[in-house]
């Protein structure tokens, strides 16, 4: 083997690879059958001495190749002319690689002729900046190497969504193009993608133009094609079309996500990846956090760094003046935890010129096995369960500033987190509602693409010379595909081999994975015909979908789904396509009436160590096989893509068009426009609007549900003069809602009149308690702050997007979101009729809704069929109508519809501080008695007796709350020069 090596050295290396047999070889674990047997008479009946010398090659290669530490030698890659790269699987197939010639690459000290661009030997042109590294291709993205041997890149192009035009008319931009030089001597192309374009060299023509066809055929290859635009116009195409591993579960409210999250991170072997539009290294993740100090994020983090875990962290660098999330101090704080946490924060206002818009984007990935999408940020304020408590007084569960209620008051220093920044005896914390997912297999791989794509942007123009902030590599959804037809013994062997090795440490990301396995790499066995869609699907033997992440603490289903593989009927095309029937067919099987065994699914869930009795209901979903698409709002600014993606907005509106039977929505905003809206620009609105014209015409009932907060979560009475924003904000969801020409009420109801309240309706959450033992009785909104979309109880749509302009416009804030259809269906109701519905979807709904309407579990058989009379209108509306009322007669809190100016708030707030002594922002405490008239006398009655008939936190959303103020801001008021940043 050594003078093979010795005789296929680089002409232009020298000697300076020549094979040592130092102690590191000695030390390898080289196979014991290493001597080349070429003719060994235990291999079978061959038909010929070729054959056998064939498969006996076949054999030791497969065998020699499959332990990384030998292959990643600088000896093995030198003989293959290959780098570690080449023997990554986790960044896929080997495409092409080779040396070429960069000139906008930091300066390489080298002491051979490596500067030359071309092979003529006379010339002195080459005395620039060019210099040569090693090019590798994988399927999605060009990484430049210093070295073959290195494991780090010097620069990487993360392919992305081209253009569909060149401006000329002449097609869709090419990745890669042939370049014409001036010296003929001299042969280059150049890779465009995103906002950057780097020239590159070779010493031939013809390597060029085998680049070229290399790069582009790389960009567009299936399934990823990352190029080409997908459905939605998403940069990442559906996943779970076929077996491939993609999995989805859902959290709701913080405790649930936050337990989640810890475990993941305290199962961590190599990388975390967390982005966050505010992050606190203090936050708690588990509580009582007295006695879960090691739940710390901060001490989290620093014991997976000790590890050698490698962690990256990317924070939103707010705008100082207009929010005190004071990334600075966090930033600093990570930074002092271990040399192995990296931190950015993006973006540079005065470079970039982007002051008013914001990375909304709240994502941890552990090890790309497992990621964490959805509403919640790692920060104060947060963590909640579905009792949403409003007192913690002794601190038990939210510790010094994250006892949060930003209507009374947002802190102006983060320094001191442990020191109350409320009055815990005076004033309520603001109850907090979200939505979390977690995802498994390619889909998850795909928001870690997101995540290294900004990262890498950030990197460029934040520290393009550090070299303590390295730019990062995505990860393929497959292995190397050389050995899809290895023996079954060959993965028993492979499994084993993995189960023996688990206590060997990483040592770094290129050998980790592979040197726990022992994976044949080269010389296939003879090929299958498999097709493109297949590819890169099939996860080569390896199962990487089933992870050391389990699900958490869900008991699977007692029943088996009857439909086992549900294709996306009608959501695998654009929006304009024919529209198709979600429903699958029902004469698979005659469905039973409605009795409390048809969800008996729901109620046997695992509950794990959840506060409460087994009777409350379930915040964790199914870990449930899926069919779903990453999707996301990014542009050049955001991301350092050419193309503005909204495919967020596209997907919100297409599942819209396309739903049958209901449409359900939580969100933070719910700001959106008409056809026609010349200020408003996204259209969920309108296709609302469409969908519920289309119902009534066709006389179907169909049911819109929104449930958004009763006031933006900002600092401020409404009729403050510092509330400026709050009352902007009111000003845009009023005119979306129910007031002026443009409002979604008005039109439905100038053509159906009272009966568009049988098709939409809108709704917020509240919550009461006393503030401490023997304390005042007080109440707060219930901010709901997740951003969900359920159809048909078939299709989910969980994300970081608000409905507003600001999210779902692509040029705007960052988004991601993730769109989810289930596999395994389960029997359920629809219209009162059978109907197949999701595992996943149905199973979120009902949490959702027995959290909102007060139900246990073995209720659930109520609300299991989400449009009948029944359910809608005898217990969605009427506990919201009844909770309505009694919060109004114990409290008269704001928002409610009896105050329609705000001469009218000054009036009441004056009234209930002379009567009381003290309330809140928001009028939410509680007189010490009730008095009421009966029979001429006074009758005092406790508040506690009569809020005892409150269901659940769900109450009507007040439409005539403030209706004759003009509540945008006026000239004075800094808001009216920034009115984009409210809609």
């Amino acid at each position: 083997m050594g003078d093979h090596m010795a005789v296929v050295q680089e002409d232009d290396e020298g000697d300076e690879i020549a094979v040592n047999h130092d102690e590191s070889s000695k030390k390898r674990d080289v196979p014991a059958n290493a001597a080349l047997p070429v003719i060994r008479p235990a291999l079978g009946r061959q038909h010929s001495m070729s054959d056998r010398a064939k498969v006996a090659m076949q054999q030791y290669l497969n065998h020699f190749l499959g332990n990384m530490d030998i292959v990643n030698s600088r000896e093995v890659c030198k003989f293959l002319e290959a780098s570690k790269l080449s023997f990554s699987p986790e960044y896929g197939p080997k495409l092409k690689e080779d040396y070429v010639m960069a000139k906008h690459l930091p300066k390489i000290s080298r002491n051979d002729d490596s500067r030359k661009c071309c092979c003529c030997p006379l010339f002195t042109c080459c005395n620039d900046n060019w210099q040569k590294v090693w090019a590798v291709l994988k399927p999605g993205f060009l990484a430049l190497l210093a070295d073959p041997f290195d494991t780090k890149p010097m620069d990487i192009i993360v392919f992305d969504v081209l253009p569909a035009s060149d401006g000329n008319g002449e097609g869709r931009v090419s990745l890669a193009t042939e370049v014409k030089e001036r010296n003929p001597l001299r042969h280059a192309f150049k890779v465009t993608c995103g906002v950057r374009s780097i020239r590159l060299r070779t010493r031939t023509g013809a390597k060029v133009r085998d680049w070229v066809a290399a790069i582009n055929d790389a960009g567009l290859r299936p399934p990823e094609g990352w190029c080409h635009p997908h459905r939605f116009g998403s940069f990442a195409p559906p996943r779970g079309m076929t077996d491939d591993g993609s999995q989805a579960q859902w959290f709701v409210d913080g405790k649930a996500a936050f337990e989640a999250i810890a475990s993941s991170i305290e199962d961590a072997k190599s990388e975390i990846f967390i982005c966050g539009w505010w992050l606190c290294p203090e936050l708690y993740l588990r509580r009582p956090f007295h006695v879960h100090a090691s739940s710390r994020l901060d001490a989290l983090l620093e014991a997976k760094a000790k590890q050698g875990v490698q962690i990256y962290i990317l924070l939103y660098k707010e705008v100082a003046l207009a929010l005190k999330i004071n990334s600075v101090y966090s930033k600093r704080k990570l930074l002092s935890i271990h040399e192995n946490v990296r931190v950015l924060r993006y973006p540079d206002h005065f470079a970039s010129g982007v002051y008013l818009w914001s990375h909304h984007e709240k994502l941890v990935i552990v090890d790309y096995q497992i990621c964490f999408i959805g509403g919640l940020d790692l920060c104060f304020g947060r963590y909640d369960t579905f009792e949403h408590k409003i007192g913690d007084n002794p601190p038990l569960i939210w510790p010094g500033k994250d006892y949060y209620n930003p209507r009374e008051s947002e802190p102006n220093s983060w320094e001191d987190t442990m020191r109350d920044e409320l009055d815990r005896g005076k004033y309520p914390r603001m109850p907090w509602h979200d939505i979390h997912c977690a995802l498994w297999g390619p889909p998850c791989r795909d928001v870690a693409r997101h995540f290294v794509q900004r990262w890498n942007y950030a990197k460029r123009n934040k520290a393009p010379n550090e070299e303590t902030i390295p730019l990062l590599m995505p990860q393929h959804q497959m292995v190397i595909p050389h050995y899809m037809g290895r023996s079954r013994e060959v993965e028993v062997e492979s499994k084993n081999v993995e189960d023996n090795s688990k206590s060997i440490k990483r040592q770094d990301s290129f050998t980790f994975r592979s040197s726990l396995q022992d994976i044949p790499l080269l010389l296939p066995q003879e090929p299958e015909v498999l097709d493109d869609s297949s590819r890169g699907l099939i996860p080569n033997g390896l199962d990487y979908t089933t992870t050391k992440s389990a699900s958490f603490r869900y008991q699977k289903a007692k029943i088996e789904p009857v439909v086992t593989d549900m294709p996306m009927k009608g959501f695998v095309d654009d929006r304009d396509s024919p529209h198709h029937h979600l429903k699958t067919s029902l004469d698979v099987m005659t469905l039973p009436g409605t009795k409390s065994s048809d969800i008996e699914w729901w109620e046997t869930q695992e509950r794990g160590d959840q506060v409460g009795s087994t009777d409350e209901t379930g915040q964790v979903g199914p870990r449930a096989s899926c069919r779903c698409q990453i999707i996301r709002s990014v542009s050049q600014w955001s991301a350092g893509t050419s193309q503005l993606e909204e495919s967020i907005h596209c997907a919100y509106c297409s599942l819209i068009e396309k739903a049958e039977h209901f449409i359900y929505i939580e969100n933070q905003f719910f700001i959106s426009g008409l056809s026609g809206d010349e200020i408003i620009r996204n259209r969920v609105l309108e296709a609302l609007y469409r969908r519920i014209l289309r119902a009534y015409n066709e006389k179907k009932c169909f049911r819109v549900i929104i449930v958004i907060p009763l006031l933006p979560g900002f600092q401020g009475g409404v009729d403050d003069g510092g509330a400026a924003s709050v009352r902007a904000i009111m000003h845009w969801q009023y005119r979306t809602i129910c007031r002026g020409q443009n409002s979604i009420l008005h039109n439905l109801y100038a053509l159906l009149g009272p009966k568009t309240h049988d098709y939409i309706s809108f709704y917020g959450l509240r919550a009461y308690g006393r503030l401490f033992e023997d304390g005042p009785v007080a109440t707060s909104q219930v901010y709901v702050h997740s951003k969900v979309m359920i159809i048909d109880d078939s299709i989910a749509l969980i994300g970081s997007a608000n409905i507003n302009d600001r999210s779902l416009l692509g040029s705007r804030d960052s988004e991601i979101g993730v769109l989810i259809e289930d596999k395994e269906s389960v029997d359920s109701f629809m219209g009162g009729k059978p109907w197949k519905a999701g595992k996943l979807c149905l199973s979120l709904r009902l949490s959702l809704w027995s959290e909102h309407l007060g139900l246990r579990s073995r209720e659930v058989n109520q609300i299991i069929d989400p449009v009948i009379d029944s359910t809608y209108k005898d217990i969605w509306v009427a506990t919201a109508r009844m909770n309505t009322t009694i919060y109004q007669d114990v409290f008269s809190c704001v928002p409610n519809d009896l105050i329609h100016t705000r001469a009218a708030i000054r009036q009441n707030i004056a009234f209930w501080k002379e009567k009381l002594g003290h309330t809140t922002i928001d009028l939410g405490i509680a007189p010490r008695n009730l008095e009421s008239y009966q029979s001429g006398d006074i009758q005092k009655t406790d508040p506690l007796e009569r809020l005892q008939a409150v269901r659940g936190h769900l109450v009507s959303f007040p439409l005539d709350f403030m209706c004759k103020e003009d509540l945008r801001p006026v000239f004075n008021e800094s808001e009216y020069y920034a009115a984009q940043v409210f809609y």
